[in-house]
């Protein structure tokens, strides 16, 4: 016998949508919805937009659904499309970059869950659902995101030049 659970809102609410650096991300399995185990994202990525070298205290994962990411966990870098699948363990460095002209998307998956969408929710520019349209990019604040991250387990080292 198989047994679906939902939550209380599913299929009701629109999912939570937000930008941040030329990503627009869908939350389409929320920590809550999880039983706080996994949250999931749906990500659009502008072209050459993703975020800066980093590194968690969660674990993530990433499958490419369309276009061409360049991932790099640790040393090592990887183009990866469609289909494919990156595991980062907890602690290392590592980041994505969409290296197609046109828009790339994939599902991110972090697990337990809370740090990355709370951080998402905390830093991202709130957008209407269904949203595929990026804003206009601005100069990113740096030390505002640096700071926000730090309180979600994420560390991002910034270059002292910068």
């Amino acid at each position: 016998m198989t047994s679906i659970s939902a939550s209380p809102t599913a299929g009701t609410a629109s999912p939570l949508t937000v930008h941040f650096l030329g990503n627009i991300l869908t939350f389409r399995a929320r920590y809550a919805d999880t039983k706080q185990t996994f949250t999931v994202i749906d990500v659009l990525t502008a072209p050459n937009a993703g975020p800066p070298p980093h590194t968690q205290t969660d674990q993530e994962a990433f499958l490419v659904m369309e276009g061409l990411y360049e991932i790099i966990v640790g040393d090592e870098v990887r183009q990866c499309g469609p289909g494919e699948f990156v595991h980062v363990s907890p602690g290392v460095m590592h980041a994505f970059r969409n290296i197609a002209d046109t828009p790339s998307r994939m599902l991110l998956i972090n697990f337990p869950g809370d740090l990355h969408e709370s951080f998402f929710v905390a830093i991202g520019d709130p957008l209407p659902a269904g949203t595929t349209e990026f804003p206009e990019m601005q100069a990113p604040d740096v030390p505002k995101i640096v700071a926000t991250a730090a309180r979600f387990g994420i560390d991002i080292p910034v270059p002292a030049n910068a």
